[in-house]
């Protein structure tokens, strides 16, 4: 049996979503044929090339025949008449940011190369902080960073193109992304699908599943759905897929679908897939296969379509593979030397999560401690803790270096468990393995200066964690575990370590008022003046009804806002909150000193500055932090 597991557009460019990769080691390790394919990237070097930017000029041109210049959209307008630059630029520039052409940066720098369009605007933005922004930022030597962020501008630049052109629901990193998330009914991704006209994207990605077909002939064909963005894309690769070989088994599974169709009952998703798989997808699609086999007639957490209805069946004897069991996650197949190493933003820390390739690694499965109310403790990704042990990811760790030949790291757990952290990097040490790695934590007391002196030496360069709602009362309410003093001596132990900190910031939790989210604000500037943190970025709270605050609202002073109608997705719910808060207005002041802050701007002001109508003033110390920090 050959099966072919496949990422769907779109996701990040630099290195693949790592679905398929523990799927495709696990089924390996099972005995099967498995072959994998990412189209995300696929679809996206497709488009950015001589061949593709040409097809995209002509359908502009087409869809503004009638449109004079001055009307038409800036992105627009600057491809059409510089269509000639870019024709000539886009095919060396792709391989400058695969890293295959390392000596063009140096005609990049210069900034004569490459068209600059509407996306640019903001670096003359900057410009008007500094003189020179990117020397400021990237020193007068760094003209590989420099080049690489004006070419992440330049690509941005035609994404737009893309997007405004001929297809609105493109995003580099997204695809159709409203049309899926929470959405109850399937209306608009029915329509999406059968529109008389396919999209743009949609008609490169024919082009590319019909010599899939023939050249690989799957018997089973996986799907992974790991955002909302992925999920048209998804059910396009379906639709293909059964057009050209009609007999192909089609699964899905992947993060959205754990999260969101938990209550499916619209048949019409049938119309191109055969089955849809839950929760970890290694049970579940093993047993799968077996049954498509004619080995037995079970099947594991998954939805199929019987007599025109959906339904759900799982064999209660049967259970989830222990994290020790999975394997080791295979690459083998997906093309590495293709992914784009890009550099959105200058900031050291923001930039990893799109700067460089990363083998992606689990050391425990779950969250140890899986108590926020934020969070979606009640689904096995995050309740159903296990720790594979430190032999076990020390070998995976080997496995994975001798297949890629690379040695950066992406931990993708929910939160490292600091125990199996300091263990590994005392297991890194004494070995003499050379790795460079980040992941995700929570900001606990065992992270003294000395362990992340400890995780420093083992390779560690970044961490992330959740501050969150950057205040004590409501950290307390959404049982966090941690104070804003805690974070304050923690981060900073990271950052004299040489290790770059990430704070996950959150507004608009229930009962939050405008003073403690000015407050917070305040807090956070303090932390990243002071050099706790590198990079920060602020979440919109949304209730789910996995999490405590969707099961428990009365815990929390809010009502829920029940659709009884939900047929499809169902994820986020709307509430009615006991404390009237305008979160939408305070949020563009958050993201706005936020992205200051992290070009190491605007500390002289006050919080209050950063907001378009007047705010309270903070009640926070000026000096608190600093405080905080002298008692270590």
């Amino acid at each position: 049996m050959q099966v072919l597991l496949i990422t769907p557009p779109m996701t990040q460019l630099n290195t693949p979503y790592p679905a398929t990769a523990y799927l495709t080691g696990f089924l390996q390790q099972q005995g099967y044929q498995v072959k994998q394919r990412d189209l995300a990237i696929e679809v996206l070097l497709t488009m950015l090339s001589r061949e593709g930017l040409q097809g995209l000029f002509d359908q502009v041109e087409n869809n503004y025949a009638s449109v004079d210049d001055e009307d038409l959209p800036d992105s627009i307008y600057h491809f059409l008449a510089n269509f000639d630059q870019y024709y000539q630029c886009i095919d060396s520039v792709i391989r400058f940011l695969q890293g295959k052409d390392p000596s063009l940066a140096l005609r990049i720098a210069t900034r004569r190369f490459l068209p600059e369009g509407p996306q640019f605007d903001s670096l003359e933005q900057m410009q008007a902080i500094h003189n020179n922004v990117l020397e400021h930022a990237f020193g007068t030597l760094g003209v590989q960073d420099k080049a690489k962020y004006i070419a992440t501008l330049f690509i941005n630049d035609l994404a737009a193109v893309i997007k405004e052109g001929v297809d609105p629901q493109f995003e580099v990193s997204r695809y159709a992304e409203r049309l899926a998330a929470s959405n109850p009914q399937y209306d608009d991704l029915y329509a999406a699908l059968h529109t008389p006209e396919p999209s743009y994207t949609e008609t490169i990605l024919e082009q590319l599943i019909k010599p899939i077909c023939l050249s690989e002939r799957p018997d089973v064909v996986g799907i992974s759905v790991p955002f909302p963005g992925n999920m048209l894309g998804a059910l396009q690769v379906a639709k293909y897929f059964k057009r050209y070989a009609p007999a192909i088994k089609i699964v899905l599974g992947g993060g959205f679908i754990n999260t969101e169709l938990r209550s499916l009952k619209e048949p019409r998703l049938f119309e191109y897939i055969d089955y849809i798989c839950l929760d970890d997808g290694e049970r579940p699609l093993l047993t799968l296969l077996e049954n498509v086999q004619g080995k037995h007639q079970k099947l594991f957490r998954t939805y199929l379509l019987e007599a025109g209805e959906v339904v759900y069946k799982t064999e209660a004897s049967l259970h989830d593979f222990p994290q020790r069991e999975v394997g080791t996650p295979s690459y083998a197949g997906l093309t590495l030397d293709h992914y784009l190493s890009l550099c959105e933003m200058l900031n050291p820390m923001h930039r990893i999560w799109s700067d460089g390739r990363w083998n992606k690694l689990t050391i425990a499965h779950g969250c140890y401690w899986a108590k926020c109310s934020f969070c979606d403790i009640s689904l096995d990704y995050i309740g159903q803790y296990d720790d594979a042990g430190v032999a076990i990811t020390v070998q995976r760790i080997q496995s994975l270096i001798a297949e890629t030949g690379q040695t950066g790291f992406h931990f993708v757990d929910e939160a490292a468990p600091p125990k199996a952290l300091f263990a590994l990097a005392e297991k890194l040490i004494e070995q003499d393995i050379v790795i460079s790695w980040w992941g995700n934590i929570r900001f606990e007391k065992t992270f003294t200066a000395e362990k992340c002196q400890l995780l420093a030496d083992s390779g560690c360069i970044a961490i992330s964690g959740g501050l969150e709602v950057a205040s004590d009362r409501l950290l307390k309410l959404m049982k966090k575990g941690v104070s804003v003093a805690q974070v304050a001596k923690i981060t900073k132990a990271f950052s004299e370590s040489g290790i770059l900190v990430h704070a996950y910031l959150m507004y608009g939790f229930p009962s939050q008022t405008e003073q403690e989210t000015v407050d917070a604000l305040e807090y956070v500037r303090q932390l990243m003046q002071n050099n706790c943190i590198h990079s920060a970025y602020w979440h919109r709270f949304a209730a789910t009804i996995h999490s405590p605050v969707g099961l428990h609202p009365e815990e929390y002073g809010i009502q829920l806002i029940a659709n009884e109608n939900v047929s499809f997705a169902e994820n986020d719910i709307e509430y009615i909150d006991s404390v009237s808060v305008d979160h939408e207005r305070l949020g563009q002041g958050l993201k706005k000193a936020l992205y200051n802050y992290m070009h190491h701007e605007g500390f002289e002001y006050p919080a209050s500055f950063w907001f378009d109508q007047p705010v309270a003033e903070t009640e926070v110390a000026e000096g608190y932090i600093t405080g905080c920090l002298g008692r270590l």
